[in-house]
């Protein structure tokens, strides 16, 4: 089985004071057990950092803080899935014709990493919004 991580899943798995640490971080702990294979977008590797450097916490994690977490609990344990420019070009021209705009482009693009990466899941705390992406898919949408 290979399942696709999330940035929603991923901020909560290594933030522990998010409200939903616990239950996305079995996922993570499962994923380490090597229990599936987790994928990870190119893309949220940098919304990761992005998010973890700017989060209002005391004491704020810093860029070397962000990169042990990302270094130590995803790139080491995941398998990261790049998107090509084609690929970028076919996702904006779906959302233009299905008439979306906006921030759905980043779940849109994860999910198209799911796609190419043969994942059998997406494990996120947004399905909803992958649900609505209409992209023709066998994947899973699940919520830890």
């Amino acid at each position: 089985m290979k399942i696709l991580f999330d940035t929603s899943t991923l901020i909560a798995a290594l933030v522990k004071p998010h409200p939903m640490h616990t239950r996305a971080f079995q996922w993570l702990k499962r994923s380490r057990s090597q229990e599936f294979d987790m994928i990870i977008s190119s893309h949220t590797l940098a919304e990761l950092y992005a998010v973890l450097t700017s989060l209002p916490l005391s004491p704020r994690i810093t860029p070397d803080m962000s990169w042990r977490l990302i270094n130590e609990n995803v790139i080491a344990t995941g398998s990261i899935i790049a998107l090509s420019s084609s690929d970028y070009i076919s996702i904006i021209r779906h959302l233009q014709n299905i008439g979306f705009s906006g921030g759905i482009i980043y779940d849109a693009l994860i999910l198209k990493a799911a796609i190419k990466s043969g994942a059998t899941h997406l494990l996120t705390f947004n399905a909803s919004d992958f649900k609505r992406i209409e992209m023709n898919s066998e994947i899973q949408i699940i919520e830890p």
